[in-house]
């Protein structure tokens, strides 16, 4: 497992991989040409990977996203070191936090 601020970052084998999933439409990547996998809606500063790869979003209301990167590659954070990550299958995960009557994703 790997954590860089509020994103969880989890192995996934690649026999435990969804068949909709390679089928689903992948994430757009941003101006500069990152996987974006959480971004900052105070600071504009994004939990981002760099590299080749794809990424999905799983439908629902917290959609977990399945990162595939088949050569590894790197989540990069303005403010955090940068995590190198091995060739695979990954399951991302935002924090979550309860607010009376709801549960929402933590806002950084």
């Amino acid at each position: 497992m790997y954590r860089q601020g509020d994103v969880l970052i989890v192995p996934v084998a690649d026999d435990a991989v969804p068949p909709h999933v390679t089928r689903a439409p992948k994430e757009p990547r941003d101006a500069r040409g990152r996987m974006v996998l959480a971004l900052g809606e105070v600071t504009g500063h994004a939990h981002a990977v760099v590299g080749p790869g794809e990424l999905v979003r799983e439908p629902g209301a917290f959609g977990p996203l399945l990162l595939h990167l088949p050569e590894g590659g790197r989540v990069v954070h303005e403010e955090h070191g940068a995590i190198t990550l091995p060739k695979g299958w990954f399951r991302v995960i935002r924090q979550r936090e309860y607010v009376p009557g709801s549960v929402r994703i933590v806002a950084d």
